[in-house]
């Protein structure tokens, strides 16, 4: 059974963070913070429809003027969410460029941009290019639990960390997974094809059992349609399981608050991609600069439940030997 989302690192554990979620069967996808992504080529860039930044340090902020630079000229919206102040940055990094030229565009970039501070609300604005992306403030929208985007069959909810300055950490939920019996399917007489995609995004859009459902298909004998309803194939065909959570949690002071936080967001969660910038016996180091050490990205997963845990952003300084990284979250994560 394959998660509706596909994630990965776009660089080693050593490059700037960020993680690329692509989604199965869809030509979309969503990036959590906007470090260095060259790596990432244009094609996958035009599938981003969300990017949610931790903060905007460079190592994390980056790869916004590659973003730009790829989506200009194209019929795109693209929603942006960070923290306190997240807006004012977009704004000045828009307004770094000379825009007089862009009301000849046929297509039109948008950006959607949201900054929550942790509160009820988030705070909006939208920067359009054929108004040389002004800033145009929008109504706030509620917040409740944390949630900053919800669509049928996803979520990703966040936290306020403490960086020295506001730093949100984040989780993705696939609020459900439908997973079709094929052996029943085949029993029925009629074959995959992209039917499914739309009978599985009836069952996340919360559709009722009488919701029509059509089934179309062609073989040699020409073109093929059978109707059935959602409760029918429910009952018969799909099986409905809780669906993958993926932490991605970076930049952040080891204290208690940091931890309930985290406790409260990440319970349960299936893989949790963790920064874990330094060697325990550099703990200090770590605790001025408010990072992680390996020892404690792992003690989080630990203290989370998480069913993996995938260690990153490493300090350069253990470039010779990241395995060293790698083995201590892992044993403290593990219980050795």
């Amino acid at each position: 059974m394959k998660p509706a989302f596909q994630p990965r690192l776009v660089n080693d554990p050593f490059g700037d963070p960020a993680l690329y979620v692509e989604f199965l069967f869809q030509k979309r996808a969503i990036l959590f913070d906007l470090g260095d992504i060259h790596a990432l080529s244009p094609r996958k860039v035009l599938r981003l429809s969300h990017i949610f930044v931790s903060h905007a340090h460079m190592d994390h902020f980056y790869g916004f003027d590659y973003v730009l630079r790829i989506c200009l000229g194209r019929a795109m919206v693209l929603h942006l969410y960070g923290p306190t102040g997240f807006i004012d940055r977009v704004r000045h990094r828009l307004g770094g460029y000379t825009w007089n030229l862009v009301h000849n565009y046929t297509e039109e970039l948008v950006f959607l941009v949201h900054e929550w501070d942790g509160g009820r609300t988030l705070s909006r604005a939208r920067f359009r290019c054929r108004r040389a992306f002004a800033c145009e403030p929008l109504a706030p929208m509620p917040v409740e639990a944390g949630v900053l985007l919800r669509e049928p069959g996803l979520m990703v909810r966040a936290a306020v960390l403490d960086h020295k300055i506001p730093c949100l950490a984040f989780v993705l939920e696939e609020t459900e997974h439908v997973n079709i019996w094929k052996n029943r399917l085949a029993e029925l007489g009629v074959p995959t094809g992209p039917w499914l995609q739309a009978l599985k995004q009836a069952v996340l859009a919360g559709r009722p059992d009488d919701f029509p459902i059509v089934a179309e298909w062609r073989d040699r004998e020409g073109m093929h349609r059978r109707r059935f309803t959602l409760g029918e194939l429910r009952a018969r065909i799909l099986r409905i399981v809780p669906g993958l959570k993926i932490g991605y949690v970076v930049d952040c002071l080891y204290c208690d608050a940091n931890l309930k936080r985290l406790q409260r967001l990440l319970d349960g969660v299936d893989w949790l991609y963790i920064e874990a910038g330094f060697a325990q016996d550099q703990a200090e180091a770590a605790r001025q600069k408010y990072h992680l050490t390996a020892w404690q990205a792992g003690d989080i997963g630990r203290r989370v439940g998480a069913k993996r845990l995938v260690p990153f952003h490493f300090s350069a300084r253990y470039q010779d030997d990241p395995e060293a990284l790698v083995g201590e979250a892992l044993a403290r994560f593990e219980g050795k």
